[in-house]
């Protein structure tokens, strides 16, 4: 297929494109979030960069949004033409939890496809079809070596999202071991007064992190409120152990045995103090943790999911189209969950 896709969440979309289709990803002059194109990233050659001006005349089977400002880009670019919908979820609702009402909630043009099971059970879609596709990523490999006794963890703008991704957390693990902070934003962490045993290492690409990530002895995941980290999934593919509050969708992806997972934070630190102390079972655990991330969240597995909600909703989409033209009233919409 040919699928138009905005470069939004550029960790999904490692993923996403390493399918078996095409991908039209919009750029524009000035390399905005209209228009941010492959950014730089080593993609294959299958994600093609086009023009805004171009979409109108291009072969579009299927049009894949992550924000909803989106919808009337696409319907705008598209020249007004009907194409296959699906609107990707990657946020946790934020407002009026558990009564959270999706902005896209009662629609029958689209299908929104979360990427964790808790983001759909805590969003109120109505009508809207639904389905989960849990996240892959590209395996980064073995790399663990723990050799360094210090912890690792990976936020993206860690001052501004504060509590949400558990910011105030790393002071506690801290107290342990140093602890090295990788993403964007993090150069701000000084603000915050943690001292020097919070480390910000800033925005790096993803082989040379993964590298120095690597040699940490643990992985922490503070989150509080966020969909499933793919830096920790990540994490756990290089057979890192991982600390992990037990909270959204974690506890789906992290066995006990994989390091620790707990909503007692006290819990967290013992455990980290740990794997600091011992190399060895910080390597057993580690183990668990890849297997386990291999299990659920392979990128074959991940583009198979989504290879199979393609091919739905553009059957949906087509017989929906029929029904209409014989003037039939009432259509369902085949392997849709509600």
């Amino acid at each position: 297929m040919r699928i138009l896709v905005w470069h939004v969440h550029g960790g999904w979309m490692d993923a996403f494109v390493r399918g078996q289709h095409q991908y039209l990803v919009p750029t524009t002059a000035a390399r905005d979030a209209d228009g941010l194109g492959r950014g730089g990233r080593d993609w294959p050659d299958s994600v093609v960069e086009i023009a805004p001006e171009d979409v109108a005349d291009a072969d579009v089977d299927v049009v894949v949004l992550q924000r909803t400002e989106e919808l009337e880009a696409a319907e705008r670019l598209l020249g007004g033409r009907s194409v296959p919908t699906v609107f990707v979820e990657h946020n946790a609702p934020r407002v009026d939890v558990p009564n959270s009402r999706h902005p896209l909630r009662d629609r029958d043009d689209l299908v929104i496809a979360h990427v964790t099971h808790w983001n759909a059970l805590m969003w109120d879609c109505g009508t809207t079809p639904t389905t989960v596709v849990e996240h892959g990523v590209v395996d980064p490999g073995p790399l663990y070596t723990g050799s360094l006794g210090r912890f690792g963890v990976v936020i993206n703008e860690p001052v501004r999202r504060g509590r949400v991704v558990g910011t105030d957390l790393l002071p506690r693990f801290a107290s342990v071991a140093p602890v090295d902070l990788w993403g964007i934003g993090t150069e701000r962490i000084g603000e915050l007064g943690f001292g020097d045993r919070v480390v910000a290492l800033g925005d790096v690409p993803a082989d040379p992190m993964h590298r120095a990530l690597a040699e940490r002895r643990a992985y922490v995941h503070p989150n509080r409120w966020t969909s499933l980290g793919l830096s920790l999934i990540e994490a756990m593919h290089m057979a890192m152990p991982v600390l992990v509050l037990a909270t959204t969708d974690a506890p789906r992806t992290v066995p006990a045995d994989a390091g620790a997972i707990a909503t007692d934070v006290d819990e967290l630190v013992r455990a980290s103090r740990l794997l600091l102390e011992d190399p060895d079972e910080a390597r057993r655990r580690g183990a668990v943790a890849r297997e386990a991330a291999l299990e659920r969240h392979a990128l074959a597995r991940f583009t198979a999911d989504w290879d199979d909600l393609l091919d739905r909703v553009v059957t949906d989409h087509r017989t929906a189209r029929t029904a209409r033209r014989n003037g039939t009233t009432e259509v369902v919409l085949e392997g849709s969950a509600r």
